[in-house]
């Protein structure tokens, strides 16, 4: 079983910035993909950026050029810095690990992000 830890959301004004955190349990070396993802009131939960264990990164279309998406294995914790925030991002965000070998995948408990318009 691997825990993920969010932390970092909060409320923030239109065109501000936060930076999410996820502390893993494992090594972030042995975890395939890990990645964010959001769910607004009454929407599905998308994914919104992910990064591989080889660093390669994917953003979906609406937070390309603002979120980046990174992570530090030496403190085994990926990261999501967002910039220039809209009231659309407004959402809970959720860390998630993949592990290809098993096809098994964990998440965190969310964590909040208000955008005030």
């Amino acid at each position: 079983q691997v825990q993920l830890v969010e932390s970092g959301g909060g409320l923030v004004q239109d065109g501000g910035s936060l930076r999410l955190s996820c502390a893993a349990s494992d090594s972030t070396f042995t975890i395939n993909v890990m990645g964010w993802y959001r769910q607004a009131p009454g929407k599905q939960r998308e994914l919104v950026a992910r990064i591989t264990s080889g660093g390669n990164t994917a953003y979906a279309d609406s937070v390309k050029g603002r979120f980046t998406i990174s992570r530090d294995n030496a403190k085994n914790t990926v990261y999501l810095q967002m910039h220039n925030l809209k009231h659309e991002d407004t959402a809970v965000y959720y860390c998630n690990a993949k592990y290809v070998l098993g096809d098994i995948e964990y998440w965190g408990q969310g964590t909040q992000v208000i955008v005030s318009s």
